[in-house]
């Protein structure tokens, strides 16, 4: 399967995500990547919702956030998303949050997740049970340098 063209999500700071000194608080770094990755599947044909109707969970073993600058209120970033690893089993993905404004980079994070089949209540290989998902996914494989688009028009 051919590479599938990526947008990143596009995110725009609300005044509820800051401190008091109108810089984005660090736990909101993890919801956007959470929302980037829901932007990723449904990029890719296939959303949450239908992976939920067919049975089968992301489920999130690991995340990590790096802070490199800060985020102020009301500036838009860029979350892109790289799928760094994929066995059938699991699936590691990295994001870059970036400023749409200059390029800066704002935070970089990473997460890890495994095949979950709720009816079975086990791990399930995704290239067995969502076979389409799982080359969707193989062909994203790269890595963060090699991510050229922040989101800039």
């Amino acid at each position: 399967m051919e590479p599938m063209e990526i947008r990143p999500y596009l995110r725009k700071v609300q005044f509820y995500e800051t401190d008091g000194m109108g810089i984005v608080h660090h736990a909101n770094y993890i919801y956007w990547m959470e929302e980037a990755r829901t932007d990723l599947m449904d990029q890719l044909g296939w959303g949450y919702d239908r992976a939920v109707e067919a049975g089968i969970d992301f489920a999130l073993t690991e995340v990590n956030c790096k802070y490199r600058s800060m985020t102020p209120f009301g500036e838009t970033v860029a979350i892109a998303v790289t799928v760094t690893r994929l066995t059938p089993a699991r699936v590691d993905l990295h994001y870059d949050i970036t400023s749409t404004a200059d390029g800066t980079l704002r935070a970089e994070g990473e997460s890890r997740h495994f095949f979950y089949d709720r009816a079975k209540k086990a791990p399930v290989a995704l290239k067995k049970a969502l076979p389409e998902v799982y080359e969707r996914l193989a062909a994203m494989l790269g890595h963060p340098e090699e991510r050229k688009d922040n989101g800039k028009a």
